[in-house]
């Protein structure tokens, strides 16, 4: 290998060569490919309708109501900045958009850890197999790092309802997205009254919004994210083990290698490290705390304004827990764990300390980071209380 980088694993193939030379020319992360993935995914390939005036005017009226019964049940100022909360109807495409850019930090982050490395460089080894697949590593990943990332954006936006169906957070603002199309969709596969559906993800958002505008949450969630995305290390072997017996003049390797390419661990070359060992476990407590919290104030506010509250609730987390492919992809990509027993840790924490200290137990959750619970105190209440003397 030379001072200059990896030698060129596509010499001799001509058209692979110049699709190299292009995708080295992007740095570390095609950004404008995960944009237009995104949408494009996003969309079908279609033009979308504009938005229903009257559905926006729906979701204007029932926001102000969540508002309202979310400040009362929580005394949180959901906003983050001080102005009112407005809705902001949005096209599958157009949420799209708005995520990936809201994304972009992570990703990013990702591509980076992927793309450089301390220490002895891991694509340089004896077997010249094993460099090839190093070289061909480095010179891939910007592109397939923004495919990937555009691709799972893209497919988030077919099914999401609003901003938070990944409790992910974003820039401080007073504008939520709803996708009122996803809403009509689920409203009519599973016989759901409308209204109802839109004031129950209404208030679904502003809790999440509301907890995770807390300074010191969004504090702890953004860097526990973006460090468990940038110890990600580099395997120039997952791909050699995939594509090693790959041969140009093969159509039948041919098909193994799209199917390899296919495969978003695969592209990604990454592999869990020691580092991202040590941070989930309060990446883990910090998601479960989140959820719990929310489906506690939805559970108290929604009772009193949505009748078919018990109705809506069985059949939404029950999409949360069975999500689609892709967004359980994009969750352990990131470090999110949203599995059922995940759900009901949170619930269970939230529950013990109502039982012991009452609802207003869990305001001293907003107080500053150390109010937070660690791991172990998430699964065992009494001790958290016992910590910060209540």
């Amino acid at each position: 290998m030379s001072d200059q980088g990896p030698e060129d694993p596509f010499r001799g193939v001509p058209f692979l060569a110049d699709i190299a030379k292009m995708i080295q020319s992007q740095g570390a992360f095609s950004w404008e490919a995960a944009r237009q993935f995104a949408i494009a995914v996003a969309s079908e390939g279609e033009s979308e309708p504009n938005v229903d005036p009257l559905a926006r005017i729906d979701l204007e009226q029932l926001l102000r109501v969540a508002e309202l019964h979310v400040t009362q049940a929580t005394g949180l100022i959901p906003s983050g900045t001080g102005r009112p909360l407005e809705v902001l109807p949005v096209t599958r495409a157009l949420w799209a958009h708005n995520t990936i850019e809201a994304y972009r930090p992570l990703f990013e982050d990702l591509a980076a850890a992927l793309t450089t490395s301390d220490g002895p460089d891991p694509f340089v080894d004896d077997d010249p197999s094993a460099d090839f697949f190093g070289g061909l590593m480095k010179m891939l990943t910007p592109m397939m790092l923004g495919v990937t990332a555009g691709s799972m954006v893209g497919r988030l936006a077919q099914r999401a309802f609003g901003q938070y169906d990944l409790p992910i957070p974003r820039a401080a603002s007073h504008q939520l997205l709803m996708v009122p199309s996803n809403l009509d969709r689920f409203a009519a596969d599973w016989s759901l009254p409308i209204a109802d559906l839109r004031m129950w993800v209404c208030l679904s958002e502003v809790t999440t919004h509301a907890v995770l505008n807390v300074p010191h949450v969004r504090a702890e969630m953004t860097e526990l994210m973006r460090s468990f995305v940038s110890s990600y290390r580099p395997d120039p072997r997952a791909l050699e083990d995939r594509l090693g017996d790959f041969d140009l003049g093969d159509p039948h390797s041919l098909a193994g290698l799209q199917s390899a390419f296919a495969d978003p661990e695969v592209l990604l070359g990454a592999t869990r490290s020691s580092e991202q060992d040590a941070l989930a476990p309060r990446l883990d407590a910090l998601v479960a705390l989140v959820i719990g919290v929310t489906d506690h104030v939805m559970d108290t506010a929604g009772a009193k304004v949505l009748t078919s509250y018990d109705m809506l609730t069985e059949a939404l987390r029950r999409r949360r827990v069975e999500s689609d492919p892709s967004d359980g992809f994009v969750s352990r990509l990131l470090g999110l764990t949203l599995t059922r027993e995940q759900v009901q840790r949170g619930s269970a924490f939230v529950s013990g300390v109502v039982e012991r200290a009452g609802p207003d137990g869990l305001s001293r959750l907003w107080t500053s980071a150390a109010e937070l619970p660690t791991p172990a105190e998430l699964d065992a209440p009494g001790l958290w209380l016992a910590r910060i003397d209540l």
